[in-house]
């Protein structure tokens, strides 16, 4: 799995150019401690060509230690869901109910993990609404997984979108630049931060919508424009 995630990394190299910058204050090892990474701006299957520009530390990582939620029609997808399978250690199919596949996640976690989400739960359509036709939200599970965690570090990670690179049902393009910017923060901070706004009660909720107020700011469709530190 290592070896298969190592290889994605030089050939994004090759085919995509990258723009990539962190965001506000990091620590002197900002790929450190990471315990949680939150994808936002989730635009396309495409998006392990965002390998090219993580340490292989963090790829090491993902392959012995990570978590990674996906939806289940994805992982039933008979070419993309047998590759989908392969990017992290624990790869669990869930539906898009609060049901055992949820809890399944869950259990996963322990004081080794790093889960990898993408909190927005499905994927913005090129039209900037998701497949329904509904306005993209961040869902609630990520409070959950919060919790789970605890302590250490998490990376919110602010995709500016890849529907110049996949639309999905679409052939990808080639040599096109891809923009993320990537936020460091402590978890237990941040918990007690949300915790500050409501307590447990409005955790969720404050949570939520936290993290839609950073994707807005933070990865508009031409994210180049950014404010970064």
């Amino acid at each position: 799995m290592f070896s298969l995630l190592s290889s994605l990394k030089p050939l994004s190299k090759v085919f995509y150019s990258h723009d990539f910058g962190w965001i506000g204050p990091t620590p002197p090892d900002p790929w450190g401690g990471i315990r949680l990474v939150a994808f936002l701006n989730h635009t396309s299957l495409f998006e392990p060509v965002f390998l090219g520009v993580v340490p292989f530390r963090f790829i090491w990582r993902l392959a012995a230690h990570g978590v990674v939620p996906a939806a289940d029609k994805t992982t039933d997808r008979p070419l993309v869901g047998m590759i989908f399978k392969f990017v992290a250690h624990h790869v669990i199919a869930i539906t898009r109910q609060r049901d055992d596949t949820w809890f399944q996640v869950l259990q996963r976690i322990d004081p080794d993990s790093m889960v990898v989400l993408a909190p927005e739960g499905r994927m913005k359509r090129a039209n900037g609404l998701d497949l329904n036709g509904k306005p993209m939200s961040v869902r609630g599970g990520i409070a959950d997984i919060l919790h789970a965690v605890k302590e250490g570090r998490m990376l919110i990670a602010y995709s500016g979108g890849l529907h110049h690179v996949q639309i999905p049902g679409h052939v990808p393009r080639i040599f096109k630049t891809v923009r993320l910017r990537v936020e460091n923060i402590d978890i237990a901070e941040y918990i007690a931060e949300m915790m500050r706004r409501g307590g447990e009660a409005e955790f969720k909720w404050n949570v939520m919508k936290d993290l839609e107020a950073r994707r807005d700011q933070y990865a508009p469709e031409d994210v180049k424009h950014a404010k970064v530190a």
